[in-house]
Formats: C-alpha cells, sequence, structure tokens
C-alpha cells in the first residue's frame, strides 16, 4: 500500500445550510418540496441528519486488532515488544475489513460487533473497506475479491452499517485505488466500483471518504479529478489523505484544502498514525525511523473534519526492509514506532 513514488449546485446549497444551522423542521420540509425522488433522495436526507466528525471525536478501540489479538495470545515475547504492543492495542484506530480476515459469511458480524463496542465505549466506528478487484495494483497488498462477490461483501457491509444507525461511522473506502489507478491503467473500472460501493454503503450517521492519496503523490487537480470522477459527491463526505503514509499533518492540511478547491464542498480525514517523524524521502514501504503521529481527534478545520489513527501502527507495509507479509503484526516496528511516547 501507499504511494510507489515520491451536485446539482441547489442540492450543494442546502447541505451547507443545514450543516451550518442544523437540521429542523422546517429544513427537512424545505428538503421534501425540493422533490427528490429516489435512493439519492433518502441519502442525502438521511447525510444531513447525521452529525460529522470534529475535532475532538474519539474513534473505537478495537477489540479484535493485530496488537489486541498479539495481546490476547498471551505470546511471550521481549518486553520492549510487549510494552509497545500493549501501547497500541489501547489506542483507537481504525479497523480495517479485508476478505482475507473478514470474508462474506463474517463480514456482517464483524461489522456489528465494532458497532457495539462504539456503543460501550461512546465512540465512533471509523473502517476501513479494502477488498476490491485487483487490490493494490498486484504490489504488496495485493489480493481482493472478484466483481461479484466485491458486491455482495459491500452490500453486507452496508446492511450491518444500517443496522447500526444510532452510532457515527466513519468510512475510509478503498485507500489507493484511485490514486493509484493511473499506474494500473484502470481508471474507468475503479470509477464504477468505487460508485457502487458507495451506492451500497451509504446511509444514516455513515460518513464516506475516498481516496485522496497524500501530499507527494499526485497532484491536487489531478487528484480532484479522479475523484469527481466516481460521481458520487453528493452521497460522500470527502475523501481521506496519507493513508499509510507518513507526510506531515502541515502538509496534508495544505493538501486537503488543495484538493477540496476542486471540489466543491468536499471534506477531508488525515491519516495521522505513523507521520510523527514525517516521511522518509520516497521510501513508503517499513521505511526506518518512523514514529506514531499525533493522536486522532487533534486536528480540524473548515476542511480537514479530523485527524484519525487510519493505518494501525505495528502492521506490515509488505516484505520490504525486513518486514513480514502485508498487514501481519510486526512487533519489532511497534517498538520503533512508539519508542517516544511508552
Amino acid at each position: 500500500m501507499g504511494n510507489r513514488s515520491s451536485r446539482p449546485a441547489s442540492r450543494r446549497r442546502l447541505r451547507r445550510a443545514l450543516l451550518i444551522g442544523g437540521i429542523s423542521v422546517a429544513a427537512l420540509a424545505l428538503v421534501a418540496a425540493i422533490g427528490f425522488v429516489g435512493t439519492h433522495a433518502q441519502t442525502l436526507v438521511q447525510m444531513l441528519a447525521a452529525h460529522p466528525p470534529a475535532v475532538g471525536t474519539v474513534v473505537v478501540v478495537p477489540d479484535e486488532s493485530k496488537a489486541a489479538q498479539w495481546v490476547a495470545s498471551g505470546s511471550t515475547a521481549p518486553a520492549d515488544e510487549a510494552e509497545a504492543t500493549e501501547y497500541l492495542a489501547e489506542q483507537p484506530t481504525a479497523y480495517w475489513l479485508t476478505p482475507e480476515l473478514d470474508p462474506i459469511d463474517k463480514v456482517w458480524d464483524r461489522v456489528a460487533h465494532l458497532a457495539a463496542q462504539a456503543r460501550e465505549q461512546d465512540a465512533a466506528l471509523a473502517i476501513v473497506i479494502y477488498g476490491l478487484p485487483g487490490r493494490d495494483c498486484g504490489n504488496h497488498s495485493a489480493g481482493g475479491l472478484s466483481p461479484e462477490d466485491y458486491v455482495e461483501w459491500t452490500d453486507l457491509i452496508g446492511q450491518a452499517l444500517d443496522n447500526a444507525s444510532d452510532v457515527q461511522k466513519i468510512v475510509i473506502l478503498e485507500p489507493d485505488s484511485l490514486a493509484l489507478a493511473p499506474e494500473c491503467g484502470n481508471i474507468d473500472e475503479r470509477v464504477e466500483q468505487l460508485s457502487g460501493a458507495v451506492e451500497r454503503l451509504g446511509g444514516i450517521n455513515t460518513w464516506i471518504y475516498l481516496d485522496g492519496g497524500h501530499s507527494r503523490w499526485l497532484p491536487a487537480e489531478q487528484m480532484a479529478g479522479l475523484i469527481r470522477q466516481v460521481g458520487v459527491l453528493d452521497r460522500v463526505r470527502g475523501f481521506a489523505t496519507n493513508v499509510s503514509n507518513y507526510q506531515t499533518t502541515a502538509d496534508e492540511f495544505a493538501y486537503a484544502h488543495d484538493v477540496a478547491g476542486f471540489l466543491d464542498g468536499a471534506h477531508a480525514v488525515i491519516d495521522t498514525s505513523r507521520n510523527g517523524a514525517g516521511p522518509a524521502g520516497a521510501e513508503w514501504c517499513n521505511p526506518p525511523g518512523r514514529l506514531v503521529g499525533d493522536p486522532g481527534g487533534e486536528y480540524g478545520d473548515d476542511v480537514v473534519d479530523t485527524n484519525v489513527w487510519i493505518k494501525p501502527p505495528g502492521e506490515s507495509d509488505g516484505e520490504c526492509n525486513g518486514g513480514p507479509d502485508a498487514g501481519v503484526w510486526w512487533p519489532e516496528a511497534a517498538v520503533e514506532l512508539t519508542r517516544e511516547v511508552r
């Protein structure tokens, strides 16, 4: 994963007004009066009725994260590895839904469990959906589902999210899918897949963020153009940047504003899970010397909703720089990433 190198207008105006002033009976009557019909109209009303992520948002601490599973296993390890893993297991972090660990017959239950945890912790549920056909363009995180299975899988996730309408959901949809598409040569395919996924995932209290790359990947105008091609800006909150990468928070804020400048009304979230020491040049796969970044919920403005730990620190990027397979827990990396906070 990561960089390999460094609405109609009336609906838009309505959305701004409601977000600023809050939902009222009169506002809902106005929505009805406009006469939207069908799925898109229902989704718009549901989105407007939700509470947006913002500074101070706390996401769930998932008890089935790789770090938490490692701790629960009772594995013996050097003291520094155990301390680092226990620390990371206690941090609010997004949970990655993948077909390898959360297949079609288990994914509904997984989401339901995470939603129950969010209720218990009075937190937002943050999930990453990562199962596109031809995922990661055959690189370290290669895999994913067939086109037919992807439709069923994301439909089940959407049903489970709908079943938790009382929970605020932050959905990061397929990191790298858009920023990598020009290199993969599959822009049209990705646009169709993502558009369909948004249809199946959208609902009450569900805020979807498309892939926004990061500040040292695609130029802002090109990234915005890819996001716009998906054709769902009236049904998503915006885009996510720096997922699984290391760019500084300041650079990502500037980049998010630049991208949003080409996408009227779009917002962003920024991954600060591993950017405490900034990037390591063009290296993106398990670069040495990195640190965890600022905790989620620390920052935000009129474009950036908040920062979130999206990539769980301590999970490998792939078989590079001494790491195991992508997504596998790597205690040595956990030690390095947390060396200044434990």
